[in-house]
């Protein structure tokens, strides 16, 4: 690691919103962890914590292209302060309901359904935003695996602080830290010196705009390929880690412990691909390091898969983790630079969709099929679709490299013809 790795830091605004984030986001992960503890000792029920994970996640995928229209149309640094306003109540509303211990687990749901709809509009406002927080533009890559590295280092720290809280304080004290945890990131969006927004009215409706962004999907390949294809990894490789509790108990004969070290294995790599990417000097070529990081995804699963000598399975779990942090951040920041600025919100919003969404579709879909053909097969399957789906992104940058280089061909045959007229 070396100072290349924070460039990033250069930029004030950046500096502030980095910090801001990783003391909320360690908050929010504190929430996650109480929010799940409180609704299984409610219910007992795996089925509802799938219920209360789908009430967070499928608000986002629902609303998340409105988010990425609003991020277009509004002065997208006022509608983040908003949104985190608003997530600041959402927690206290959960403080409040858990100290007065007067609750019921559908309303657990409902906050979490509320929380689900202000990320659809946080997302795309709070993704485009960093964009115009880095001074250097060719610092964004480097900002946006940071911004990686932080949301996999707050997974490690925040779960195990709440850990200790709920059993020494209670779950109350972790939704209290959360809400708490908001005035940080809106104190550090107070002290930002961005660019005053112009505002630029348009008699558009919300539909016309939604249809643009579609259009500009279809218009744009490199673009639409890279979001087809994190649909393709959330929907069918991503939901591994939701049998993950079925590896820690039926096949390493593991307690609620082995769960909790397999799945910070799961974090570690991720931390450490999401540092690698931040690493990555400006002039390295990030299609080919996603083709690549797909490939150690699909093979890090595949090895996981069947084997059953716990300290190497971990090992394979790390590394596919290493790889999985690609498909997130590399997509992520390859739209960022090439996307029209004036359809960033709403590119984002499709991306957000395609992560987001499709994540909770894909982990019914993968807790059915392992029903069929076991755990174990089922992991070996999504890693074997992971590199599938590496070798059709080598096919596409190879094929664009061919059109690449036959379009000046082209234009010098066509220049010859009109000398000729």
């Amino acid at each position: 690691m070396n100072i290349n790795t924070f460039r990033a830091f250069k930029s004030r605004n950046y500096r502030l919103f980095f910090i801001g984030q990783c003391i909320s986001l360690i908050g929010t992960w504190m929430q996650k962890t109480a929010v799940s503890w409180v609704v299984y000792a409610l219910t007992h029920s795996k089925f509802m914590l799938g219920v209360t994970l789908f009430g967070t996640m499928f608000p986002s995928f629902l609303f998340s292209i409105i988010g990425g229209v609003a991020a277009d149309r509004y002065d997208r640094y006022k509608l983040l302060l908003l949104t985190q306003v608003v997530s600041m109540i959402q927690a206290l509303l959960l403080t409040i309901l858990i100290f007065l211990n007067h609750y019921n687990v559908w309303d657990i749901i409902a906050l979490s359904v509320l929380l689900g709809i202000v990320n659809a509009f946080d997302v795309p406002a709070r993704q485009s935003l960093v964009y115009e927080m880095v001074d250097d533009k060719k610092d964004l890559p480097n900002a946006l695996a940071l911004n990686s590295s932080m949301v996999n280092l707050s997974r490690l720290i925040g779960p195990g602080i709440a850990g200790l809280l709920i059993e020494k304080f209670g779950n109350g004290v972790c939704f209290g830290l959360n809400a708490l945890s908001f005035v940080a990131v809106i104190i550090s969006l107070l002290m930002m010196r961005l660019p005053k927004h112009i505002h630029k009215p348009t008699n558009k409706k919300v539909l016309t705009e939604l249809k643009e962004g579609f259009i500009y999907l279809k218009n744009t390949p490199s673009i639409s390929f890279l979001i087809g294809m994190l649909g393709l990894i959330s929907l069918f490789v991503l939901p591994f880690n939701t049998l993950i509790p079925v590896y820690a108990k039926d096949i390493f004969h593991g307690t609620a412990s082995t769960f909790g070290v397999i799945d910070s294995a799961i974090g570690l790599g991720a931390f450490a691909g999401a540092i690698f990417l931040a690493s990555l000097k400006p002039a390295v070529s990030r299609r080919k390091v996603l083709a690549i990081n797909t490939f150690v995804f699909g093979l890090g699963l595949v090895f996981f898969s069947h084997t059953t000598y716990y300290p190497l399975a971990l090992v394979f779990v790390t590394i596919g983790a290493f790889g999985m942090m690609s498909q997130i951040t590399l997509v992520n920041t390859l739209i960022q630079t090439t996307v029209d600025s004036s359809m960033r919100g709403r590119v984002i919003s499709l991306y957000a969709m395609a992560f987001f969404g499709m994540v909770p579709f894909g982990g019914l879909i993968v807790g059915s099929i392992s029903q069929w053909i076991d755990v174990q097969n089922t992991v070996l399957a999504e890693g074997l679709i992971a590199i599938l789906i590496g070798i059709l992104h080598v096919r596409f940058i190879l094929k664009h490299k061919r059109e690449a280089a036959a379009k000046p061909v082209i234009e010098e045959e066509q220049l010859e013809v009109i000398v000729e007229v």
